[in-house]
């Protein structure tokens, strides 16, 4: 059985919930994490679900934004102190774009003690990937893709599973067609939904180059994906988001919608 566990869904101003990322629970029993919010309240967001790191060895960080990278810095040096106190075995696999690879490794030598710094290219590694690189990682082949941001570099990825399944995240910012092939169909797509409709002139998600519910939704039905999942959003609505988004999303498309609070868990 897969699951997706959803750490933080609001976007990087966010106060009332913590910030976009995840992780996946595969059929191995191993976990692949995905950005890490802004600080090291990913460190509470992990060990209210039961996160065990060990069966942790392989992460994707989409971007370089505060809310998704300054996380990493703590997941790294969490996992270098693991791996000090011989408490975690194997490799921890980073993988990212070239900005991203290059912010990482200057904060880490900047911020972590030598003897935790001392793991990164070591037993911490983090790779580069280009537009359109293919990895193999555990039960399914990851490609990485450039969703051609406005703001910051930003990288989206595409798994596949042996069985078929399809599984892609588009990143915090709205979907180009130079990544059709890695959304169409899948059996699942991860987006981004900034407000509702109705509140567009409220949140102003076009400044700010993201969608909302509305165009997520009518992406998903021209994509023919079967699994909506929306978050990066305001958090101005959090006691009634779950119900409105998805009422919303409805109306434009015809799959399954999942609009997660944090720490919920979905059934891949």
């Amino acid at each position: 059985m897969r699951k997706l566990t959803i750490l933080g869904t609001g976007f990087a101003m966010a106060t009332k919930c913590f910030n976009t990322c995840f992780f996946l629970e595969l059929e191995d029993g191993s976990l692949f994490l995905t950005d890490a919010g802004g600080g090291n309240g990913i460190l509470r967001q992990l060990e209210v679900t039961g996160f065990e790191y060990q069966k942790c060895h392989h992460m994707f960080v989409t971007h370089g934004h505060t809310d998704h990278v300054l996380g990493v810095i703590w997941i790294i040096r969490k996992v270098a102190d693991l791996m000090n106190k011989g408490k975690y075995e194997g490799s921890f696999h980073i993988y990212c774009h070239d900005v991203v690879k290059e912010m990482l490794l200057t904060m880490t030598k900047m911020t972590l003690k030598k003897k935790d710094f001392a793991r990164v290219g070591t037993d911490i590694l983090i790779h580069e990937l280009q537009d359109g690189q293919s990895v193999e990682i555990s039960t399914f082949q990851l490609t990485a893709f450039d969703i051609l941001s406005t703001k910051a570099k930003q990288f989206g990825y595409c798994l596949k599973f042996a069985d078929g399944m399809k599984f892609t995240c588009l990143g915090d910012e709205p979907y180009n067609e130079h990544d059709r092939e890695y959304a169409e169909k899948a059996d699942w797509l991860l987006a981004e939904a900034f407000c509702q409709y109705k509140d567009r002139e409220i949140f102003k998600p076009y400044e700010k180059n993201h969608s909302t519910v509305k165009e997520a939704s009518e992406l998903a039905q021209q994509l023919g994906v079967k699994n909506l999942v929306l978050y990066h959003t305001e958090d101005k609505h959090l006691a009634v988001r779950k119900q409105e988004y998805s009422a919303e999303a409805r109306t434009y498309y015809q799959g399954n919608v999942f609009v997660p609070d944090d720490l919920d868990v979905i059934i891949l």
